[in-house]
């Protein structure tokens, strides 16, 4: 191995070091986020926002580390499809870890008014997505496609969730309208977390993509001449 591929294999495992550190980060927001708001704990969901500084530097980072790679090296085939796929999965983290501060924001004026209800959906559908964050960074960690294609599969329980969410709240808004503000402040939570398992999916997919040079969003389409370990 020449000098050239050491160096190369060296930036290859800081950017992979660097997403993972990423995905941490974003999952560390997310379970406070829903600790915050479930626990009605304002001051812990002031450090999810304090911590969306750390969440952004780190996905510049992986920007950066790409950009570099593709100008020094100019990888081709899989390890093309890794800078690719690694430009697009961190913007997506980054996303996440918003939506993890969206959360928090919503708990801290919640944590202002008396509680509309138990929490039971909200609860259901954060540990799903929680869960999808975390397996879709295993499947890319394993390049495992078929685990990438099963967190996909699980984005579909969030969006019932989601719509088991929307009835219930609108009911107690149409029963009673003081409490429309708060009803629509937990719509709020339902929906960033059906976006956080939108980008969950939207990270498999590009494992998937990584992993056989098929692109299956929208329908996707097999790349020419592509193979799994091409």
């Amino acid at each position: 191995m020449d000098r050239a591929e050491r160096h190369f294999e060296k930036e290859e495992e800081r950017l992979k070091e660097t997403i993972l550190r990423l995905g941490a980060a974003v999952e560390g927001s997310i379970t406070d986020a829903l600790y915050a708001l479930t626990e009605r704990d304002p001051e812990v969901a002031r450090k999810v926002l304090d911590r969306d500084e750390e969440i952004d530097q780190l996905e510049l980072e992986c920007d950066r580390i790409c950009t570099d790679i593709i100008a020094l090296y100019q990888p081709a085939a899989r390890d093309l499809r890794f800078v690719i796929a690694a430009l697009k999965i961190a913007p997506e983290l980054e996303r996440i870890g918003d939506l993890a501060g969206n959360i928090s924001e919503r708990a801290i004026e919640l944590c202002e008014e008396p509680q509309l209800k138990p929490l039971i959906d909200i609860p259901r559908m954060a540990a799903i997505a929680r869960q999808m964050v975390k397996e879709s960074l295993d499947a890319l960690v394993r390049l495992d496609a078929g685990a990438a294609r099963r967190v996909i599969e699980n984005d579909d329980g969030v969006d019932a969730l989601m719509d088991q969410l929307f009835r219930e709240l609108l009911s107690y808004m149409i029963e009673d309208p003081r409490t429309i503000t708060r009803a629509l402040r937990l719509m709020m939570v339902g929906k960033y977390l059906e976006r956080i398992g939108d980008g969950a999916t939207n990270i498999c997919e590009m494992v998937v993509y990584l992993v056989e040079g098929r692109v299956i969003r929208h329908g996707g389409f097999q790349t020419s001449g592509s193979t799994p370990n091409g």
